[in-house]
């Protein structure tokens, strides 16, 4: 395979294609006779989480194999999927982006610490406005992690 050529700077790849996939929703004249996506979205939410789940162990298996083709085959229909299951939701691949930008600088492990402290309190039903105890993870340097940015709901732009 040949050295993965690094996409320019403003690529809206996905964007264009998220696109497709919301005109597809059968609430926007998506006729599944026509279009897989379509289709997809006809069958109800289980058939996007099972074709999800397909492909994510095809992806699994091609790595495994060690098999640069197929790996970056399987990847591309795993974030396919994946955009349809965005759209039934109302989110799109620019929510994705977005919280990996708030991720960006967090240290791994404190990102999943600062997970586990805010699921006890949701679990304790402790609100965001900073009552009850817990341990707060950093940004390596002391200064603790900023809140993910809102999500966003069907009819926000995106």
């Amino acid at each position: 395979m040949t050295t993965p050529r690094t996409p320019p700077h403003g690529n809206d790849t996905l964007a264009r294609l998220a696109a497709v996939i919301e005109s597809r929703r059968l609430d926007q004249g998506g006729d599944p006779a026509k279009s897989y996506v379509s289709r997809l979205f006809a069958k109800g939410p289980d058939a996007v989480l099972k074709k999800i789940g397909e492909e994510a162990t095809e992806l699994v298996m091609a790595c495994k194999d060690g098999e640069p083709v197929r790996i970056v085959a399987e990847t591309a229909d795993l974030w396919f999927h994946s955009m349809v299951a965005l759209a039934a939701h109302g989110l799109s691949p620019a929510d994705v982006l977005a919280e990996l930008e708030r991720r960006e600088g967090l240290s791994g492990l404190d990102e999943f610490a600062l997970r586990k402290v805010r699921e006890r309190e949701r679990e304790r039903g402790v609100g965001r406005d900073g009552e009850g105890e817990g341990v707060q993870a950093s940004d390596g340097q002391g200064a603790p992690p900023a809140d993910p940015a809102p999500r966003s709901r069907e009819g926000d732009s995106a």
